[in-house]
């Protein structure tokens, strides 16, 4: 049984563990607590949102399984949303699509929504101490097809390119509303099943597409451009690749965001940051996990993740990294899926905020490299654990495994009830 006594006892002998080291485990605990992550809301109904009409998921993605408890309204996302941040450490942001805008079952397009219908969003965001970040929904539409911002007929393009004018203008007025920056983050699924006859036109024309977007400059968001390897059914050729981000990144000056499931599995996203630091203002995360495709499971404390968190600390990134999760899983509790994920990406950015950088460079500029490597091997297994119930106790959340009572009550009360 975990008991306050036991967790305090074992955060002192950790303390002192690490202090032999030169890291001083309160420090680590002080830059965690103002880490703030993104969340996704979409992994509490599956990517389905509130327009009137009822598509299917389109656009390359998809959400497998059907567990049941499925938010269905507002109000149930946003009590799954409460329940999930009562279970973590830290205060968050929450991030909206664009399909989930309290329409008040009224059928408003794309091309024609307004910052009224996230004005309630907004007033619940801050009677909750978050903030909100926002992203523009170019999937699931009538109007999607297999192009959007890159497609050659202009109506459909202007379709989108209005959108998206939209998701900036109702981006600025959340930054405004909450007095900090909202995220606006703009990725597009356009592509083609086989190889187009010119990869050039269609990103000769998305670039067209987003300079017409950009044109009009905001002092309360920021624009965020993200990549994709590929969608199921448009396997051949991506028009908006990470290459084509980079590039357009680097030239305008935007932000470029990094989602872990975006490439191939066998790419280091966290080589990624030191380049885009050079060159981009800042950097956006999305942190998933892809198996075998972009199948965005749950987050788990794994090597890349602990890889990736290791490099923002090491660049001292901290402050020009924004950190947002994007998964969705509907074959388990999805309460339980959001709770794991999170505390996942906690604890591994906890792991590197207790890594004794300074010794280690002191090691390799000294070409000490087998002490550099021992040092990092030992690492693994310093008692890193203690510090992070101690952070949870802090934050009066369930420390330990303690959460899943706390989620099986709340199926039981309540997601159980929704049929």
């Amino acid at each position: 049984m975990i008991t306050e006594r036991n967790i305090l006892a074992a955060y002192e002998l950790a303390k002192e563990r690490y202090a032999n080291w030169g890291v001083d485990t309160e420090k680590a605990m002080e830059k965690l607590q103002r880490i703030a992550l993104s969340l996704h809301c979409w992994q509490t109904d599956d990517v389905a949102g509130f327009e009137s009409r009822n598509c299917s998921l389109t656009g390359g993605i998809q959400v497998t399984g059907n567990y049941p408890g499925r938010a269905r309204t507002i109000d149930e996302v946003r009590a799954d949303a409460l329940k999930v941040t009562s279970l973590i450490p830290g205060k968050h942001r929450f991030s909206l699509h664009a399909t989930y805008g309290d329409f008040e079952g009224k059928n408003v397009d794309r091309d024609q929504i307004e910052p009224e219908h996230f004005r309630s969003w907004m007033e619940w965001a801050k009677e909750h101490e978050m903030k909100l970040d926002f992203n523009s929904t170019s999937f699931s539409h009538p109007k999607s097809g297999n192009l959007t911002l890159a497609n050659p007929d202009d109506s459909i393009r202007g379709f989108w390119i209005e959108h998206t004018k939209r998701c900036r203008w109702i981006s600025e007025e959340m930054g405004k509303f909450q007095e900090s920056p909202c995220m606006m983050n703009l990725w597009i699924h356009d592509g083609s099943k086989e190889v187009p006859a010119s990869r050039l036109k269609y990103r000769q024309i998305l670039e067209n597409s987003l300079d017409e977007i950009f044109k009009r400059r905001y002092e309360n968001m920021k624009d965020c451009i993200e990549a994709k390897l590929f969608g199921i059914g448009l396997e051949s050729y991506t028009v908006g690749s990470y290459d084509f981000y980079l590039g357009y990144g680097a030239k305008k000056q935007k932000i470029v965001t990094l989602d872990t499931g975006h490439f191939h599995l066998t790419e280091s996203i966290a080589d990624k940051i030191s380049s885009l630091l050079l060159f981009t203002p800042e950097i956006m995360l999305h942190v998933s996990r892809p198996i075998r495709w972009d199948s965005d499971h749950v987050v788990i404390l794994n090597d890349e993740l602990l890889d990736l968190s290791r490099e923002l600390v090491r660049c001292d990134a901290l402050e020009r990294v924004h950190i947002g999760l994007d998964y969705f899983d509907a074959t388990i509790n999805r309460i339980g899926a959001y709770v794991i994920g999170i505390r996942a990406t906690q604890k591994a950015l906890l792991q590197a905020l207790l890594e004794p950088t300074d010794r280690l460079l002191i090691y390799e500029n000294n070409g000490q490299f087998f002490q550099r490597l021992a040092l990092q091997e030992e690492l693994k297994s310093l008692p890193w654990n203690a510090v992070w119930d101690m952070f949870c106790l802090r934050n009066g959340v369930p420390v330990g495994e303690s959460y899943i009572a706390d989620i099986e009550k709340y199926e039981a009360e309540v997601t159980s009830k929704r049929v």
